[in-house]
């Protein structure tokens, strides 16, 4: 299965698939293009550098309908059967959304439905949750609200702060994202109204 990753910043959890996949921890997919919306996403640098190939598609100051258009025509350009959102920091328009029909994953920092949007983490250190965690989820056309395929917990400790929680956080996103991208490529499951179901 070939993925299209789509970033706006450092990336982190695109390195995190892209090392599952160089250690033999995700199989059955390969990474096909890197596409950035900013110029001086690290991520972007990152990608170059292990010999990936990228996309730079600028948002700024275009109408979203002609830049997720432009995306669009580079994923297929790339056969691109997956995307993966990895702090993208945009919200996709509808045709984008139809384009890619339950073929779209994100990662988000909190256990949704609680605390959508940007600044998840610290959302939720100061409503002073005890536990908390990241969701990945398929996307659809609203924020941070698609269909959850799988979630992963974290504690929050008496000695946390906001940062140390976001930081567990991340770490927790590491794994699921793989694992998440894993289960998708292997096709054993069904999405049945909001739930996603496994097959045997």
């Amino acid at each position: 299965m070939k993925l299209g990753v789509l970033l706006s910043g450092r990336g982190s959890n695109f390195l995190a698939i892209d090392a599952a996949i160089r250690e033999g921890r995700l199989t059955g997919v390969e990474i096909a293009v890197v596409i950035a919306n900013i110029a001086e996403a690290p991520g972007l640098e990152a990608a170059k550098k292990l010999g990936l190939p990228t996309a730079l598609h600028v948002s700024k100051g275009r109408k979203r309908e002609e830049h997720d258009a432009a995306c669009i025509e580079t994923l297929r350009a790339y056969g691109v059967e997956l995307v993966c959102l990895a702090g993208y920091m945009r919200l996709l328009s509808p045709e984008f959304i139809s384009a890619f029909q339950n073929r779209i994953l994100n990662i988000h920092p909190s256990l949704l439905p609680a605390f959508p949007g940007l600044d998840a983490q610290y959302q939720a250190f100061d409503f002073g949750v005890k536990v908390a965690g990241c969701t990945v989820h398929f996307v659809d056309e609203h924020l941070d609200h698609g269909v959850i395929l799988l979630q992963r917990t974290v504690p929050v400790h008496d000695e946390d702060t906001a940062e140390t929680l976001a930081a567990r956080i991340l770490n927790e996103e590491h794994k699921a994202y793989p694992e998440a991208i894993g289960r998708v490529a292997s096709g054993k499951y069904e999405i049945r109204g909001r739930q996603y179901l496994l097959k045997s």
